[in-house]
């Protein structure tokens, strides 16, 4: 016979959220099922307490809510996280004690992602060449967003193992003269040029003043949505150069990947820039420079690589975990 004390269990709710340097998204997860995913800009708010609260004020069963599991864009460590790309800090004990969940699991964004990419539905995804994957072979997921997000997927005898990586802050090398030639002007303005000083929306920024210096234009400062519109709709030369560039780049940035992990089940592309130009990204040079690693070729041609069409992806990450360490 269910209890009312049951009946309690059964109906306490898990807080998922999904926090970028842009964007804020939060939802319940109620048994096995995901609620509406609520999406805030996190520039209107101060704190990840505050948006954190303006949520939950307009949820009347915010107070069954028992525990939390945060993807964050940055480092955690010891259950906290100062986010890489905005002012935010979200710490793990804070939130145990200011709402009283009983668990509070924190991970890396893209840790998130990693762990959605043996659930998501073939319509959420664009496939970018290759062949079939190989059973069993570690996933790769990397994407440009605010900022550079890393992560691995590594089935196992057990289930599987995900893996957060910093890859996004490795050192950026040129493989053309013109990328060199980028690379050694940003080098000049920034000092350490990692990939994602060139393979986010602000290095699509980047780029495109590079561009502007080295080809002598005078140009204003513009703003990635700005240049990528621009360069897709072929209004503005140089912003069709940067993300020409931003495609090539990111080819070789995704193929090192591939290698240093055995990525041969597959490399998954997410993040916010490239769902708005996935037509231009098939007719780019990513795929060839993918490809493009002299005696690996036939290594990296097979691979097969999809570019993640949703934009909620971490929350079927989410899901993920929370089944695997019964957190609910």
């Amino acid at each position: 016979m269910m209890t009312a004390a049951s009946t309690h269990r059964i109906s306490r709710k898990v807080l998922l959220a999904d926090i970028g340097g842009t964007n804020a998204r939060f939802a319940l997860l109620t048994g096995r099922s995901v609620g509406m995913i609520a999406h805030m800009a996190v520039g209107d708010y101060g704190s990840f307490h505050e948006a954190l609260g303006a949520y939950l004020a307009g949820l009347p069963e915010a107070e069954t809510i028992s525990a939390a599991i945060l993807a964050v864009a940055g480092v955690v460590r010891n259950g906290r996280c100062n986010l890489t790309n905005n002012s935010w800090v979200v710490d793990a004990a804070e939130l145990r004690n200011s709402y009283g969940f009983s668990t509070v699991r924190m991970l890396n964004d893209f840790e998130a992602v990693a762990w959605s990419l043996s659930g998501l539905p073939p319509e959420k995804l664009l496939a970018l060449g290759g062949g079939r994957p190989v059973a069993g072979a570690p996933l790769a997921a990397l994407g440009p967003g605010t900022g550079l997000g890393m992560a691995a997927c590594i089935p196992h005898a057990a289930g599987r193992l995900v893996l957060s990586s910093e890859g996004g802050h490795s050192t950026m090398a040129g493989s053309t003269s013109r990328e060199d030639a980028v690379i050694a002007w940003l080098r000049r303005r920034l000092g350490h040029v990692s990939a994602e000083h060139v393979l986010s929306g602000s290095g699509l920024e980047h780029l495109h003043e590079a561009l502007a210096a080295l080809d002598h234009v005078a140009l204003p400062r513009r703003r990635a949505a700005e240049i990528t519109r621009a360069g897709v709709e072929g209004t503005c030369p140089t912003s069709r150069a940067a993300i020409d560039l931003f495609c090539a780049m990111l080819g070789t940035v995704a193929g090192n990947l591939a290698l240093t992990l055995g990525a041969r089940g597959g490399v998954f592309i997410a993040g916010g820039i490239l769902r708005h130009m996935p037509e231009y990204l098939v007719g780019s040079q990513f795929r060839a420079r993918f490809d493009d690693k002299g005696r690996l070729r036939g290594y990296l041609e097979p691979i097969p690589i999809w570019l993640i069409l949703d934009q909620d992806a971490a929350f079927v990450g989410l899901h993920a975990l929370a089944e695997v360490e019964g957190i609910g």
